[in-house]
């Protein structure tokens, strides 16, 4: 609490204000802008944040935390169809609530919390059996969970089963979601400098050096998979009120590997290593697009392949490694900025 209200620290109240005016921005831009945009563009946009709200998140287990999730796609469908499930049955029950988007924007937050507590809590459950395995067996395991987790909702005929769920409410909007991207990064950044993240990186770091200092290794790595598991959730329910309809199919591990490949090329451990590799590869793909179109062939796929080999053999620690964009301005810009914001 002292370093959250303290305004002499960098990560204290003072520090707020760049992400108040981030909010405030992004709220500008969704009653003045968005409507302008192109509707192609607009959705690589938001395709763009839900996939930065993923790889962040996965961030604090794959990287800050130095364990190796390939279930990350089943945490997203479970918040996705908890919110989409949710929306649904009232719009039947009660359709004049929908009539006020106002009322329905208010509900809809508390439904995006409802999704990532519903992803934290099976992130406990799926992270208290497997958290106590490293390496390749914490991969496996977690790829069989978000196997099952798909193949269970596969199942459930009051969602959808293998028909998938149609119909579901536009309730994600541009400020909403972006709104989200910024406290998902400003979470986790607290997070990581708070003294649970301190346990995160020591475990990362040397898992029988951090016991040893007294840390629960296995706490810490439980806690940090409900956290990535919470913001999966809610990426899972923006997504599905964006998009309007869900499939099993499209979480699969497919979608997990993507997620995986966004945190490895931005770098393990660097959440804006996370947010370039997520919106440079929605893009890209995208972009690619054209090619097949005048080709007639895609090759979308083999030059996506291409590129990440290059870059994995260029820069085999990701696009930023381990380090922050702030990490690269000048020691005397970084001080001038550290003492105007012990200064203000």
């Amino acid at each position: 609490m002292k370093l959250l209200f303290s305004s002499n620290s960098r990560h204290g109240i003072a520090s707020l204000r760049n992400w108040i005016l981030a909010l405030v921005l992004i709220w500008m831009a969704h009653f003045f802008v968005a409507d302008e945009i192109d509707p192609y563009f607009f959705s690589i946009i938001m395709y763009a944040g839900i996939n930065i709200i993923l790889a962040v998140s996965l961030n604090v287990v794959n990287g800050f935390s130095g364990q190796f999730s390939m279930g990350h796609a089943g945490f997203m469908s479970v918040g996705g169809y908890i919110s989409a499930f949710a929306t649904t049955q009232l719009e039947t029950i009660y359709p004049e609530w929908f009539a006020h988007s106002f009322l329905m924007s208010l509900f809809f937050i508390f439904i995006l919390v409802l999704a990532g507590l519903g992803a934290g809590f099976v992130g406990i459950l799926v992270g208290l059996p497997s958290l106590r395995l490293k390496g390749d067996y914490l991969a496996i395991v977690t790829l069989g969970f978000g196997e099952i987790i798909r193949v269970f909702i596969l199942n459930i005929d009051t969602i959808g089963g293998a028909r998938g769920l149609p119909n579901i409410p536009a309730l994600s909007s541009f400020g909403l979601l972006y709104s989200w991207v910024v406290i998902t990064i400003f979470c986790i950044w607290r997070l990581v400098n708070s003294a649970q993240g301190r346990d995160f990186l020591a475990v990362r770091e040397d898992e029988i050096a951090a016991e040893a200092m007294g840390v629960n290794t296995t706490q810490a790595k439980v806690r940090a998979f409900v956290v990535g598991a919470f913001f999966a959730g809610v990426a899972g329910a923006l997504f599905a009120h964006y998009l309007r309809y869900l499939n099993p199919q499209t979480f699969d591990f497919n979608r997990s590997f993507e997620i995986i490949i966004m945190v490895v090329l931005g770098g393990m451990g660097s959440l804006t290593g996370s947010v370039l590799a997520a919106v440079f590869l929605t893009a890209i793909r995208e972009a690619l697009r054209s090619l097949q179109e005048l080709t007639r062939i895609d090759f979308r796929m083999i030059i996506y392949s291409l590129m990440l080999i290059l870059l994995m053999l260029t820069r085999p620690n990701g696009l930023l490694g381990t380090r922050e964009l702030i990490d690269f301005i000048p020691n005397g810009s970084r001080k001038k900025k550290k003492s105007l914001e012990s200064h203000p």
